[in-house]
């Protein structure tokens, strides 16, 4: 595994990877001993492209480890549109629909959101209240508004 650190207009970010994929990218007030491979100079560059206010037309490998209830949420999360947004509802609707059933708690959904290990490029931060408020975000609300804003939802404050 290596580490290295990013320094976005939003804040610190930790890049983890093994040789094959990003393992991990969260927002982080520690610093770690800076290593490189392949895979963190990718995302360095997906991430530059990104905050640029460009859309990368690449996606650095991932590798993520989590229940199969979070790996689909995170899944459906990947399938957002830059740009768009969708509630914690709908993600449920769709959840409970692959899963072949009637019903699937927003809550259960936002807790597997709360749990994505690769910000940004996982974005969660698309994921709003059905009502159109920015909730929850692990990184932080003026995070998800900058975001947000970066993406042409320039609505949010």
């Amino acid at each position: 595994m290596v580490q290295k650190e990013y320094f976005s207009p939003i804040g610190r970010m930790i890049i983890t990877a093994d040789n094959n994929a990003l393992t991990d990218l969260s927002f982080s007030d520690i610093s770690c001993e800076n290593t490189d491979n392949d895979i963190t100079e990718m995302t360095e560059k997906w991430l530059d492209i990104y905050f640029s206010g460009n859309i990368p037309e690449f996606t650095p490998p991932v590798s993520l480890s989590g229940t199969p209830f979070q790996l689909m949420i995170w899944e459906m999360l990947r399938a957002i549109p830059y740009g768009s947004t969708v509630s914690y509802k709908d993600i449920a609707k769709q959840a409970a629909k692959k899963q072949g059933k009637e019903k699937m708690s927003s809550q259960a959904v936002g807790g597997a959101v709360g749990r994505n290990p690769i910000a940004i490029i996982i974005p969660c931060h698309r994921v709003i209240g059905s009502d159109g408020s920015l909730t929850g975000y692990a990184g932080g609300l003026d995070k998800k508004t900058y975001l947000l804003r970066l993406e042409n939802k320039v609505k949010y404050s």
